[in-house]
């Protein structure tokens, strides 16, 4: 093992949670900065890819089973599409703002349950943003995570 291998496999991690917290940042902050659940979700996946590169398939501290990938990226689709279904039955449109209720359609028990706590109010765009920016992290994630195991796999 060369030295340079031990410096990026002591810097890595640390790095990696810093990749973390930098896109959940900018994921939650997405409503009312330039960014939002995409670039998060990517931030987050490069920490994963970082990960990988340096310590491989198999030694990467961030190890993530096929049934957990799974369940995350089908949880944040499920959960972006049912709050559209509930603006749609609600007010008409299909992800139709609950939160805010522009238009005066939404009766406001409703709407006090979609309200984000944020001086801005941006409704439901801060869940959105969380829905989106967890499926391109895991997506992003799986596709280097397959990826490596098919080099893994090429390579035995």
């Amino acid at each position: 093992m060369s030295q340079g291998s031990i410096i990026l496999k002591i810097i890595a991690l640390p790095i990696a949670v810093i990749l973390f917290c930098l896109g959940i940042m900018t994921i939650l902050g997405g409503h009312i900065t330039p960014g939002g659940g995409f670039q998060g979700g990517a931030m987050i996946a490069a920490g994963v890819v970082l990960c990988i590169l340096v310590y491989g398939i198999d030694g990467s501290p961030i190890n993530f089973s096929h049934k957990y990938i799974d369940a995350f990226e089908n949880f944040g689709a499920l959960m972006f599409v049912i709050f559209g279904l509930i603006g749609l039955f609600v007010a008409g449109s299909f992800l139709y703002n609950m939160g805010t209720d522009l238009s005066g359609v939404v009766p406001t028990y409703i709407q006090n349950i979609f309200h984000y706590p944020d001086v801005t109010n941006a409704g439901i765009v801060p869940y959105l943003n969380i829905f989106v920016g967890l499926k391109v992290f895991v997506g992003l994630s799986a596709i280097v995570i397959a990826f490596a195991g098919f080099k893994k796999l090429s390579e035995e």
